[in-house]
């Protein structure tokens, strides 16, 4: 059965519903607010790549960005926990975002 994004016109909220093949299914509803008044969006969709060629794509330096800016390593680091299907938990999360905000603050100390 299919899966296919909507939009509600009603409260902006994106989501995805599955939908059976039938003569008559029932009226498609957002599941934030209960409204009809839905869009159906172009769904993304995805390519089968393997084990090796997603470590070559994490890997590719063009993606990385630049090391010594915190924002786009943790950025890196969290596409790459993703892609491989690691979740690397709320703790990292909270490390990687006390590192950028420490960071900001010693550049506002330099220009100071």
């Amino acid at each position: 059965m299919p899966i296919f994004d909507y939009k509600c016109r009603d409260c902006y909220e994106r989501f995805s519903l599955l939908v059976g093949v039938v003569a008559k299914s029932p009226e498609q509803r957002c599941p934030a607010c209960g409204g009809t008044n839905i869009s159906r969006l172009i769904s993304r969709f995805a390519r089968l790549r393997s084990e090796d060629e997603l470590l070559d794509s994490l890997a590719d330096p063009s993606t990385i960005g630049d090391f010594e800016d915190p924002k786009q390593l943790h950025s890196w680091m969290k596409r790459m926990g993703k892609e491989m299907g690691e979740d690397l938990g709320e703790d990292f999360d909270q490390v990687l975002e006390e590192i950028e905000t420490d960071e900001g603050e010693q550049q506002t100390n330099i220009a100071e």
